[in-house]
């Protein structure tokens, strides 16, 4: 027996995080029963698990994607307002996939997608620390102040974040900074708000590197699977303990 939230990722449906929502939310049957309990337990082979009436089953086999989202796509696998989603974008995928962690509407940049729910609960688990980088253009020139701030943690929320790695990329952007910033964690709208509590508001966000992957000639609204050998380094990545690194700046 198995708890039901790790049956679901594993199957693919959905990460973990997610389908403990989705059994909150009563959209989980188990032989017919309603099954709203996070610690409830099945057994995958033997019972009869649903998700929206749909039954569950093993994937065929893993998938593992690299998308370089636009600007305007939702990522999620379905949207209530009908916004354009991630999955728009992957048509011919025939794997039930999602995304692992999640780009803002008006963010852009690497995405993966998987139907490995134990990889994704792994990247995506703070413990891990896995590294995501961001290239932030902002408004105004961020001082030695205020990027001090940003290497060391921001207050959001009464909780502060984790030392980050900030760099100055040279642009011609007259009245914009364009700044490379590496977080281990993922907040909701993290680098938007630390950066809007420096006074300097995000204008354009994009997500170049997650952990060891990086593809620079990915188009916009393309997608790609992964290597054998970015799979491999991936999950060797996702089983490392977080590092705390001390706050790197450079400029």
């Amino acid at each position: 027996m198995e708890r039901l939230q790790k049956i679901l990722s594993r199957a693919g449906v959905a990460s973990r995080r997610a389908s403990e929502q989705l059994i909150r939310d009563g959209r989980v049957t188990v032989n017919g029963v309603t099954v709203r309990e996070l610690g409830s337990k099945a057994d995958p082979s033997a019972d009869d698990i649903r998700v929206d009436a749909r039954r569950i089953t093993r994937p065929e086999r893993s998938r593992y994607l690299l998308l370089n989202k636009p600007r305007g796509y939702v990522t999620t696998r379905s949207d209530p307002q009908r916004r354009p989603t991630v999955m728009d974008l992957l048509r011919e995928v025939r794997e039930y996939v999602y995304p692992v962690g999640r780009l803002d509407f008006d963010s852009e940049g690497l995405l993966l997608l998987t139907n490995d729910g134990d990889l994704a609960a792994r990247l995506t688990h703070p413990r891990h620390g896995v590294p995501r980088v961001y290239e932030a253009t902002v408004a105004g020139v961020p001082d030695e102040h205020d990027l001090g701030r940003l290497a060391r943690g921001i207050i959001i929320e009464g909780r502060r974040t984790e030392p980050a790695a900030v760099q100055i990329v040279p642009a011609d952007d007259e009245g914009r900074t364009t700044l490379r910033i590496t977080i281990r964690e993922g907040r909701n709208r993290q680098v938007r708000n630390m950066f809007d509590e420096v006074g300097h508001p995000v204008d354009r966000l994009k997500r170049v590197a997650i952990g060891p992957i990086r593809d620079a000639r990915l188009k916009s609204g393309y997608w790609r699977d992964l290597t054998t050998q970015e799979v491999a380094a991936l999950k060797r990545v996702a089983d490392r303990p977080a590092a705390r690194p001390a706050a790197d700046r450079r400029t």
